[in-house]
């Protein structure tokens, strides 16, 4: 490398002697004290506002979400400079972020999964009526309810003033980790043996067990199961039991045997601390290969594509192209992106130069040229009718394609991995399509050909049997890779990426990679105020690169910035903070920094925030003259070399770390100080206040959804509805007993049976067709089932007058409504209906109101912050299972059934007083 090259990088500068790679210091390559104090003038320190702390949300899309967890990930990277290597390979590739979280399903809307003992079903809501009232302007949430007083965070205020606040707490959670930090070190140094990090410490109620754990001396080798557990010490005891208790003895110790059986099943790898220290994977390994999906069908020919109003015929290979674009035109989001059209457009083109072209009705060749001209409804039409019919079909038949979809699926579903069952997460070869990808993707619209067997290398056993190829093919290439944890392989075409088939989320695997992950997070801990220091001395170092550096590393842990990866010409301008460019950073004196970028998955970053006069300084410095639109801001820095010398502090240190641990330190120290009660809606609030804490700090943001509005509109009529309900079940007992309305008054107000002021007159009659039309509804789905049954179990269904009948129900209602509107009274309903049974209905209707409306408060909250991604990806699970033993709060509330299983490790694993 020639040492002229100004730009060249300077990951490894060394002060001492003034050499850079081996090359001397040039003079752009010291900051002279002349330029700093210059900056110094021009940029007085703040005296307003704190650094380290986000002041404002931006438009940012779920940034913070990864990719899919299927088929792995991408390889894309930033043209590499001089001093960086070649792509990886696919198997290097393999290992790379491999612990990195993946997102599940998406977060259940909060107003599901209510727990029977706090929040009744909503399907039994009386209709509600009222007297003639004067109209008033229709409110959504008028006062929703506080959270309790021991609910961490001021819940009613915005995002961006509890962001300043919380910038005290954010310094303080900092010094508490400096403090910590040196506690343990100090620790290890007085009990060398002790081991502090590297292993969850095991839940104080299985302290036992963990003895009972076989250890290999080589780590090659897999765990052994665990041996059946001991026999209790009274054992002996039992010889000299009488006979006559012979028999209950021998049930009992039969049951025992059965529960140590079980005991020795569940294979506990999260209490070995040898597990996973080698880099041999597997011993063994055996698998079914991969699900291929089916062979494209032709249209029928009275379905073609028309161009200029005619239908015209191709080649199956492009009429398949044509039909992918055909079938998603209600997709509208991607058929109307120019760049979707101009892409896909391209490869059809393309597609019918290699095939023939197209012809029309007679024969005649169609020159198809312009997209503008091509119409595709006859296609979406046949499409879209085969998926109504599917839908129509039967719940029975629906269940028959299912269980014969299963059934050909099974020997696939899972593999053996070391003589252990493991469920694969998918075995699906990924059909054809158009390529979509997320936010501005350039290739979107591009062909995502289909994957044939010659492109696919299977991964398993030497001493397995290798699963056969379709009939006619072969595979790519068969390796026996002990390293690697994927099964198969194969490379896509549209950025080249390399597939992968995976184990599932919940299997032992993928769940010693997040182990792992967030094992590596608590070791930071030891570390992280050496770190704090260096790179905050190393902001004023007068090496650039080493400023460069430690500026970095500054944005990377006060505002979890992804570190950013090199990227070919061809891919996506996507920017983490390694690759900023002059244009990404706006700079406002005295010391605020705007960041605009198009982050991971094409997603927009959009963030103001406050920083460290000297950080500002440097990047003043960096930004100066004669820098301009498309050069780098860090051009001394690459992420190799930033990774690299993290690893210095600590093995296995990269970038992607901090967020981890920043994440789950401050939600630990949050968590410690928490006092939640109250009701489990409430507790939940407290919760979820604390994670969102923990989002702002840690900069996991999000844009509002285009959806939120009408949400919180539903939710705002849910509630209107029940208070709607109580007012009525309150007339209800005024028709019992007239005399109660003085007592009543006298004990609860003036007011209590009036009608709340934000249910107008307009509003209770429109509930009230919901609510007939509801219960219609309700009887046509009951019937359906109920004739469905029948007909499976080779009964004869019911007629339609039946049907009739039921729905005088519905009309019935409709009637009732009718005469409380005009006589403005409500007559009681139930058997035996009394003043104690309506006081007890209020009750639970008070529950429930107060329910939904710390739900409400909760998601309004919520609206700009990705809880979810925090969660799910950085804060370490058990902190949530701490939270919810701790108080006393289901585990199902915070993880869905998915998420529980990809942290079971984490769930059986910690009690209340686990500390990350």
């Amino acid at each position: 490398m020639s040492s002229s090259d100004d730009d060249r990088p300077l990951a490894t500068t060394h002060k001492a002697n003034g050499v850079t790679n081996g090359h001397p210091l040039k003079s752009k390559d010291i900051i002279s004290e002349s330029v700093d104090k210059t900056m110094d003038k021009a940029n007085p320190p703040a005296v307003h506002g704190a650094p380290g702390i986000s002041i404002r949300n931006g438009p940012v899309d779920e940034m913070d979400i990864d990719g899919p967890a299927v088929n792995g990930n991408a390889n894309g990277k930033r043209k590499a400079r001089s001093s960086m290597g070649n792509r990886k390979s696919y198997k290097e590739a393999s290992e790379e972020d491999d612990e990195e979280g993946k997102p599940l399903s998406k977060r259940r809307c909060l107003s599901k999964g209510k727990n029977k003992a706090d929040v009744e079903s909503d399907s039994d809501d009386a209709p509600l009526v009222s007297k003639k009232i004067k109209n008033k302007s229709p409110t959504l949430l008028r006062k929703p309810v506080k959270a309790s007083e021991t609910a961490i965070g001021e819940s009613e205020d915005s995002d961006a003033p509890l962001g300043e606040k919380l910038a005290k707490e954010k310094a303080d959670i900092q010094k508490s980790a400096a403090k910590e930090a040196k506690a343990i070190r100090k620790d290890e140094k007085e009990h060398p043996k002790k081991q502090t990090n590297g292993t969850a410490a095991p839940s104080k109620k299985r302290k036992s067990q963990t003895n009972d754990v076989k250890k290999e001396s080589d780590d090659d080798v897999p765990l052994a199961k665990k041996a059946p557990a001991k026999k209790n010490a009274d054992s002996k005891a039992e010889t000299s039991t009488p006979k006559k208790k012979g028999k209950a003895l021998k049930r009992e110790e039969t049951k025992q045997d059965e529960e140590a059986e079980a005991e020795e099943e569940e294979y506990r790898w999260w209490e070995d601390p040898t597990k996973g220290d080698g880099t041999k994977k597997w011993t063994t390994l055996e698998h079914a290969g991969v699900v291929f999906p089916p062979e494209y069908q032709p249209l029928p020919k009275n379905v073609q594509m028309l161009y200029d109003g005619n239908p015209v015929r191709m080649a199956p290979e492009a009429e398949e192209i044509a039909g992918f674009f055909g079938a998603m035109l209600n997709s509208t989001h991607n058929v109307e992106n120019p760049t979707f059209q101009k892409n896909f457009f391209d490869d059809l083109t393309k597609m019918l130069k290699e095939t023939g072209g197209a012809t029309d009705r007679n024969g005649n060749k169609v020159n198809i040229k312009e997209f503008s001209k091509c119409g595709f409804q006859p296609i979406f039409n046949y499409y879209d009718a085969q998926r109504m019919e599917k839908k129509a079909l039967s719940a029975a038949e629906k269940r028959q394609l299912k269980a014969d979809k299963d059934a050909a699926e099974a020997p696939y579903m899972y593999c053996m991995w070391d003589n252990r069952k493991q469920k694969v997460g998918n075995f699906r070869v990924e059909p054809p399509g158009l390529f979509r990808g997320r936010g501005d993707h350039p290739k979107t619209g591009r062909v995502k050909k289909r994957v044939e067997p010659e492109q696919i290398t299977i991964n398993i056993g030497k001493e397995a049997t290798v699963p056969a190829p379709p009939e006619g093919y072969s595979w790519k290439e068969i390796k026996h890779d002990q390293e690697g944890t994927w099964l198969a392989m194969w490379q896509e075409n549209i950025n080249a990426a390399y597939k992968y088939v995976m184990l599932a989320a919940n299997s032992d695997v993928k769940g010693q990679s997040d182990f792992k992950k967030f094992e590596k997070a608590r070791e930071l801990k030891k570390h992280i105020d050496h770190i704090r220091k260096d790179y905050t001395a190393e902001l004023k170092d007068k090496v650039m690169a080493n400023r460069q550096r430690a500026t970095a590393v500054y944005l990377i842990d006060q505002f979890a910035l992804r570190a950013g990866n090199e990227k070919g010409e061809d891919e996506a301008d996507t920017v983490g903070c390694c690759s900023l460019k002059f244009e990404h950073v706006t700079l406002k004196p005295p010391n605020k920094v705007i960041f605009d970028f198009l982050g991971k998955d094409s997603i927009r970053f959009y963030d103001e925030v406050e920083v460290d006069a000297q950080v500002f300084k440097n990047l003043k410095i960096f930004k100066s003259s004669p820098k301009t639109d498309g050069d780098e801001i860090f051009d001394r820095l690459t992420t190799s070399a930033l990774n690299k010398h993290l690893s210095n502090y600590m093995s296995g240190l990269t970038a992607k770390v901090f967020r981890t641990y920043n994440a789950s330190f401050t939600m630990s120290k949050l968590l410690q100080n928490m006092k939640s009660t109250g009701s489990i809606a409430e507790k939940i609030v407290d919760y979820n206040e604390a994670n969102r804490k923990v989002a702002i700090l840690c900069n996991h943001k999000r844009t509002v959804a285009a959806g939120h509005e009408s949400q919180m509109e539903k939710l705002g009529d849910r509630i209107k509805g029940l208070k709607y309900q109580k007012w009525r079940m309150k007339q209800m007992m005024l028709n019992i007993d007239p005399k109660i309305k003085k007592k009543k008054e006298k004990e609860e107000g003036d007011g209590y049976f009036q009608l709340d002021d934000e249910l107008e007159e307009t509003w209770i009659h429109e509930h009230q067709n919901f609510l007939v039309e509801e219960e219609r509804q309700k009887i046509e789905k009951k019937f359906k089932r109920e004739n469905e049954k029948l007909t499976a179990d080779g009964g004869k269904e019911m007629k339609h007058k039946e049907l009739e009948e039921r729905l005088e129900d519905a009309d019935e209602l409709a009637k009732k409504f009718k005469k409380e509107n005009k006589t403005g009274k409500v007559e009681a309903e139930g058997k035996g209906p009394t003043v104690e049974k309506c006081e007890g209905n209020l009750a639970k209707l008070d529950q429930r109101v107060n329910n939904m409306l710390f739900q409400a408060k909760d998601k309004e909250n919520n609206k700009e912050v990705a809880l979810g991604t925090s969660k799910i990806n950085y804060i370490d699970p058990r902190l949530t299972v701490v939270f919810s033993k701790k108080f006393d709060v289901p585990i199902e509330k915070f993880f869905s059934k998915t998420l529980r299983e990809k942290f079971d490790w984490a769930i059986k694993s910690v009690d209340e007083d686990w500390e990350f």
